[in-house]
């Protein structure tokens, strides 16, 4: 009687609790009133840099830019335990709500739709200095090693070129999206971003009670170092006279599309600092309940709610960079969410053999788009993770930051060039531009083919004529090289670490033929070749039999 009356009691509360269970959900609503707001006063809805870039980009402010209606959230609180926050650009609340309160929120003349974003109610607050590597990029293998080149991964995409002329990132802000910034404010190379003030604000998403942002996980610490670190002896990023806005918005001890709108309310706080760029090294495709994957046919860049708002930002004047995933080893292989995204640059990931990387994800979109628009270096990166030294990490998580490096010095060579016509610049200075495919799309991009490997002439576009290097692969020593139109250039070879081998000054009587150089003393294997001339620069792999 005894174990029957304690069996019923506990079924009892059991069923009460469940009946209380609290989860979370987005409310979206129909309707936009504007009764506080008016779109002729834009300095009461955006900051002052934020209208200055909308303004370049020729687009006004619009209803996205008005907050969540007042009304609508004194309506629906008496049926909510609690509001996390609400999303201008999705016009929703997230909230969290018993499921007995749903029917009667979703009856609300107002109320769109109401959809589960996640199990459980408010997660506590995790401040400890504590890294969680449970789920978040469990493929990716962190070995030290104290002798470690950076060059190479910079040297391909033209970074000393950049910062040789004098562009670095400075006065272009970068807001990162991640999943923590564990040991930033220990590392060496990164201490400059405080001396100088660089991080302009920061905002964890996953836990709004916590203020600290540089826990959890040092995912967002090694992309951060590929955009920021400055130590000459480690570790040069390409913009690392930037700004930053530092969000968490990645659960590292869950998957749910939370994380999606997470990710779009950052990037509203984004877009209302002015920034202007948006790195992501994030991506969504199965999550732990099941009914909320996405399919390949949802990749589309209409579906995914994080792929609706990077379309959003790019949109707004912001250029998103996003990781494509690291699915390309295993049965999904294709794009992650938002990397589907329209008007954003998807970025996958090469080896040192300058191949596509095998965990980097493929495209197409579902639609037809080429995906991943760029690559850069991503097997084996130098970054900076922990505070007692680089170390080297693979993903796409880390070819993307390279990107946006690159993007914030040409921005700040070109502070006058619209989202589009930088993106426009970045693919058309890929590797590969005139054949893309669905591995790297239009190739390794370079600064200098994006700075001057075309010019406007009247209107009209002179393209370089595109160099070549013969034999190749090369069995000898005389290589032979188209390049350019001038009787001289330079050559630099460098090995796969990124060594400069050889460099030399080539000249030609003739600039209908080609240069000719004798390598007598390269060893066998595969190299890299810069050339430069007063009308532009190229890169080409050379194999040495």
């Amino acid at each position: 009687m005894v174990n029957y009356s304690i069996f019923i009691f506990v079924s009892l509360f059991l069923f009460h609790q469940k009946g209380l269970a609290q989860d979370r959900y987005a409310i979206h609503f129909k309707y936009k009133p504007t009764e506080l707001y008016r779109l002729d006063e834009p300095e009461n809805l955006l900051g002052k840099r934020a209208l200055e870039r909308r303004s370049k980009e020729g687009m006004a402010v619009d209803s996205t830019d008005i907050p969540v209606s007042e009304k609508y959230i004194s309506s629906t609180a008496s049926l909510v335990n609690d509001f996390l926050y609400h999303s201008k650009w999705l016009n929703a609340s997230i909230v969290v709500a018993e499921e007995k309160n749903l029917l009667a929120i979703a009856d609300l003349d107002f109320v769109d739709k109401v959809v589960l974003v996640a199990k459980g109610g408010l997660k506590s607050s995790q401040s400890s200095k504590k890294e969680n590597l449970s789920r978040i990029n469990k493929k990716i293998k962190k070995i030290f090693w104290e002798d470690q080149s950076f060059e190479f991964q910079n040297n391909i995409l033209g970074i000393p070129d950049m910062h040789q002329e004098g562009y670095n990132g400075e006065g272009v802000r970068i807001a990162v999206f991640d999943a923590g910034f564990l040991n930033v404010d220990e590392i060496s190379g990164m201490q400059h971003l405080f001396e100088e003030k660089k991080i302009i604000a920061t905002r964890d998403f996953v836990n709004s009670a916590s203020e600290d942002v540089f826990k959890r996980d040092t995912h967002g610490t090694g992309s951060l170092s590929l955009l920021a670190a400055y130590d000459p002896e480690k570790l040069i990023a390409g913009a690392y006279e930037s700004e930053y806005v530092l969000c968490i918005t990645e659960d590292v001890d869950s998957e749910n599309r939370i994380e999606e709108y997470n990710w779009v309310r950052a990037a509203e706080f984004s877009d209302s600092l002015g920034v202007d760029i948006i790195n992501s090294s994030l991506g969504y495709n199965f999550f732990d309940d099941p009914e909320m994957n996405y399919t390949k046919e949802d990749l589309d860049g209409e579906t995914a709610v994080i792929s609706i708002g990077a379309a959003m930002a790019a949109k707004k004047g912001i250029l998103v960079v996003s990781s494509t995933g690291n699915e390309g080893n295993i049965d999904w292989q294709t794009i992650t969410v938002p990397a589907d995204a329209k008007g954003i640059l998807s970025v996958g990931a090469i080896n040192n053999n300058f191949e596509k990387a095998a965990f980097s994800s493929v495209g197409p979109s579902s639609d037809g788009r080429i995906k991943p628009e760029l690559v850069a270096f991503g097997s084996g990166v130098t970054l900076w993770r922990y505070s007692n030294g680089t170390s080297f990490s693979s993903g796409t998580s880390f070819s993307a930051p390279q990107i946006a490096a690159l993007a914030a010095g040409l921005w700040q060579a070109h502070p006058e060039w619209t989202r589009s016509q930088l993106k426009e610049r970045l693919i058309a200075s890929g590797s590969q531009f005139d054949e893309p495919d669905s591995e790297l799309g239009y190739g390794v991009p370079n600064y200098l083919r994006a700075m001057y490997g075309t010019v406007d002439d009247l209107e009209r576009k002179l393209v370089i004529p595109t160099p070549k290097v013969y034999p190749n692969p090369l069995d000898h020593q005389q290589l032979f090289i188209e390049f350019g139109n001038a009787s001289n250039c330079l050559f630099k070879l460098f090995n796969t670490t990124g060594n400069l081998v050889t460099y030399l000054s080539l000249a030609r009587n003739d600039i209908q033929a080609p240069y000719e150089v004798e390598l007598p003393l390269v060893h066998p294997g595969v190299y890299l070749i810069e050339l430069e001339d007063d009308s532009g620069a190229s890169t080409i792999k050379l194999l040495r039999k």
